[in-house]
């Protein structure tokens, strides 16, 4: 059994920057493929970015160019670094492994973490 824990998320003002942190306990971290999804208020929960095993990232197109996903495999660690934040991007981020190669659906991902709360204001 894999558990994640979200950590980094706050209040942010417009414009700036926020690096989120997923810490993987209890599994082969190296081997899984990481992803972060964000749900909004009132919105369902959207695939945000993605990172495999081998280091290929892909990103959604509301992020591209702004975040930046990464992986520590010796700290068994995923990371989220949000830049030119926007009120768009508030929302609970949640990060999510898998077995499978990482997509953009919830379905790829066999564990989840709480999330994290991230509110950009202006």
């Amino acid at each position: 059994q894999v558990q994640l824990v979200e950590s980094g998320g706050g209040l942010v003002q417009a414009g700036g920057s926020l690096r989120l942190s997923c810490a993987a306990s209890g599994g082969i971290f190296r081997s899984y493929g990481m992803a972060w999804f964000r749900q909004g208020p009132g919105k369902k929960r959207d695939w945000v970015a993605a990172i495999s095993w081998s280091d290929e990232t892909r990103y959604a197109d509301s992020v591209k160019g702004r975040f930046a996903i990464s992986r520590d495999n010796a700290k068994n660690t995923v990371y989220l670094q949000m830049n030119s934040l926007n009120a768009a991007d508030t929302a609970v981020y949640y990060c999510a492994a898998g077995s499978r190669w990482p997509g953009g659906e919830q379905w790829e991902y066999d564990y989840w973490g709480q999330g994290t709360q991230v509110t950009v204001f202006s």
